[in-house]
């Protein structure tokens, strides 16, 4: 008889009666994940958790008598949980939640919309899946992960998509090394303080770079900004038909897809809608696709930590249209889930920590 998976137990905190109850429902949809209860500022929060641990928290931002973000510091700083931020849709937010993540949350999700059923249906994977990843994140060396389980399982209420169902795949055959070097980077849970790392060590006069980190609309833009003030290499969200050059990083704007495209020697960004991809929008296996079609050998994949499994077969297309693909090491990720899958698939052609990361672009930039 097969011993059953410990669920994982979820604190939501939010002052909204109808989003408590939107986020339970979501939630509850999934039969390893168990919402253990519910409260409307970090007050009673911190009482319930004082009775029980849970295994992740939900928490909003803006609640009254404290808000979310002093009570992520007040919890990160005496006993460490996963923390998935909660936020509607606002620049004003977006720049808070940049706070939130240095602070040590682990993920950010948008509050359901009440009463938009395709809404809550389309996000209910994306919300269900940042639990997931939290839940198995490494918040420090007393974290453990939990039961490889609930990290392997994600949401099944919608159709998994793969990128045929934005673009094509590559013809199969190798493109020779006729342009600059393009760097392809993906990541998730985790990734938004990885990318910081690994941007900060580049120099000004890095090879272009595109990246998809999965992050919800509005935010990108934040996030782009605040990497672009910390680092030499010029970083912004990228606009459709953006160039692709030395010494820039574009970041795909969320909830768009984002592809490289080549016209002559020269590379450029299309930035499009388009259905969710392996459940993601933007999707890192869209483009690793694109980068295969379009740059093969002249492109190199980086997959970086976070859930689930999207970039692994776009990783896979690009090893095999000639590019060099690198992974980060599981002792540096918070979430292995991505380069685990991108190594399962036979995509990668060397496994690093993320201090190396940076040194293997540049690494390869000069062999290019």
């Amino acid at each position: 008889m097969p011993i059953p998976t410990k669920k994982i137990r979820v604190l939501i905190i939010d002052d909204s009666a109808s989003v408590r109850q939107a986020l339970t429902h979501v939630l509850e949809q999934d039969p390893e994940i168990e919402v253990m209860g519910a409260a409307s500022d970090p007050f009673m929060a911190a009482k319930k958790i004082q009775e029980e641990m849970p295994d992740v928290i939900t928490l909003d931002v803006e609640m009254p008598r404290m808000d979310g973000i002093t009570f992520l510091r007040k919890i990160m700083s005496q006993r460490p949980i996963p923390v998935v931020m909660c936020s509607s849709l606002t620049e004003e937010g977006s720049e808070t939640l940049m706070q939130a993540l240095e602070a040590g949350a682990v993920d950010i999700i948008l509050k359901p919309k009440i009463g938009a059923a395709d809404h809550l249906a389309e996000s209910g994977a994306r919300i269900r899946q940042a639990v997931k990843g939290a839940a198995v994140a490494r918040l420090g060396a007393g974290r453990r992960a939990m039961a490889a389980a609930a990290a392997s399982a994600t949401a099944n209420v919608t159709t998994k998509l793969t990128a045929d169902a934005v673009l094509p795949p590559p013809s199969g055959r190798a493109m020779a090394k006729t342009t600059e070097m393009v760097a392809c980077i993906g990541a998730s849970t985790g990734g938004t303080e990885a990318l910081r790392v690994m941007l900060e060590q580049l120099p000004a006069n890095s090879p272009g770079m595109v990246i998809v980190q999965h992050m919800p609309e509005k935010f990108t833009a934040a996030f782009a900004k605040r990497l672009n003030s910390l680092c030499e290499v010029e970083v912004k969200e990228a606009v459709h038909g953006d160039p692709v050059l030395r010494g820039h990083v574009l970041i795909a704007p969320g909830d768009r897809h984002m592809m490289l495209e080549r016209q002559g020697a020269r590379y450029h960004v299309a930035v499009r809608e388009g259905p969710l991809v392996s459940r993601h929008r933007p999707s890192v296996d869209v483009l690793f696709r694109s980068a295969a079609r379009a740059a093969g050998a002249n492109a190199m994949g980086v997959i970086m930590t976070g859930m689930g499994d999207d970039g692994a077969r776009g990783m896979a297309e690009m090893h095999q249209a000639g590019a060099y693909t690198v992974a980060q090491d599981e002792a540096s990720s918070v979430v292995f889930g991505m380069p685990k899958e991108a190594i399962a698939h036979g995509g990668v052609d060397k496994i690093v920590s993320l201090d190396q990361i940076a040194r293997e672009i540049l690494a390869a930039d000069r062999r290019h």
